[in-house]
């Protein structure tokens, strides 16, 4: 039962109900808010937002953190030149937040710093501040990429990946 009643909810979550989170005004305003962050560091950000699993990823019983885990690969995220890319996930049709950072970038930063960044993010939705929240997480990885991949003076980051807010 449980399983039906997931494919259901899944099923149910669409593009309006992506839309009613985040408008295209939205979507353009993070776009630029990840290019504006990654002139100062040399790591890339991603942000994805899925409104529910495809059918086959719900019939295998696919978690978000493993179809998180499949578009950070995707995605490319995972082949950035400094292994310091970083998704961060929204699946809407479970309230589920996962951020993927590459090897790069997690040596480097405890668990309980991307934790406290989830639960930032986490409070923000409850309030249907989705813009909000996908705003500060990017602005808080992004002290994090400069903190711990500045660029040197005069490099320029070049941009490995699109900018846009990935929508599935």
């Amino acid at each position: 039962m449980a399983r039906l009643t997931r494919i259901l909810q899944h099923r149910w979550f669409d593009e309006t109900d992506r839309r009613r989170a985040l408008d295209d005004a939205a979507l353009r305003r993070l776009g630029a808010q990840v290019a504006a962050s990654e002139s100062q560091h040399s790591g890339e950000i991603r942000v994805s937002v899925e409104a529910g699993l495809p059918m086959s990823d719900l019939l295998r019983g696919l978690r978000a953190q493993d179809r998180a885990i499949a578009l950070f690969s995707q995605l490319r995220v995972w082949d950035t030149e400094h292994n310091n890319g970083v998704l961060i996930y929204l699946l809407l049709a479970e309230r589920a937040i996962e951020i993927v950072a590459d090897r790069g970038l997690t040596r480097r930063v405890p668990q309980a710093q991307w934790d406290a960044l989830v639960a930032g993010m986490r409070k923000a939705f409850a309030n249907r501040q989705f813009e909000a929240g996908l705003s500060a997480a990017i602005s808080a990885v992004d002290g994090l990429l400069r903190q711990h991949f500045p660029l040197k003076p005069g490099a320029v980051n070049p941009n490995e990946l699109p900018d846009d807010v990935d929508l599935r």
